[in-house]
């Protein structure tokens, strides 16, 4: 009987976790814009140096691949990469993208995280910067605390 429940029990936490739907990180910054404005959450963008950046690989390992950010992310923003590697070929178009995009926000060092809402008017899109925040120490209860205060949530 007790391994019959042991069983059961393991079997419902991999469906669990199964069931759980994969964060969808755009790079596509246009097609992020569009979601944002359909569904009024703020884009999160993420300048990251993926293959070379330690700082970043800790933040990914620390908070972005825990249960709790994806619940939170899903919820409340609109998620984009913007990456700066060295050993990954991008797309041209994406690399100047990510490179116009590091210049304006003035970024200057990685992680650094802007949350932004965009503001589509003729064509134009102007971005309302929010706040920005990099590697928060404490995992991701503290790092959501850091982001809430940014968008003023709960």
């Amino acid at each position: 009987m007790k391994h019959l429940l042991a069983v059961l029990l393991i079997a419902f936490s991999l469906n669990g976790f199964a069931q759980q739907k994969e964060l969808v990180w755009h790079t596509d910054v246009n097609k992020a814009i569009n979601l944002s404005v359909e569904s009024e959450k703020p884009l999160f963008m993420f300048f990251t140096g993926s293959d070379w950046c330690g700082w970043c690989k800790r933040l990914v390992k620390e908070v972005f691949v825990k249960p709790e950010f994806a619940t939170w992310a899903t919820k409340n923003v609109i998620l984009v990469e913007l990456d700066f590697p060295r050993r990954t070929k991008l797309p041209e178009a994406t690399q100047k993208q990510n490179r116009e995009l590091g210049q304006m926000f003035g970024v200057r060092g990685y992680p650094s995280i802007w949350f932004v809402t965009p503001e589509v008017t003729a064509g134009k899109v102007n971005f309302n910067k929010l706040g920005s925040q990099g590697y928060v120490a404490g995992g991701p209860k503290a790092w959501i605390a850091g982001a809430n205060k940014i968008l003023k949530t709960k």
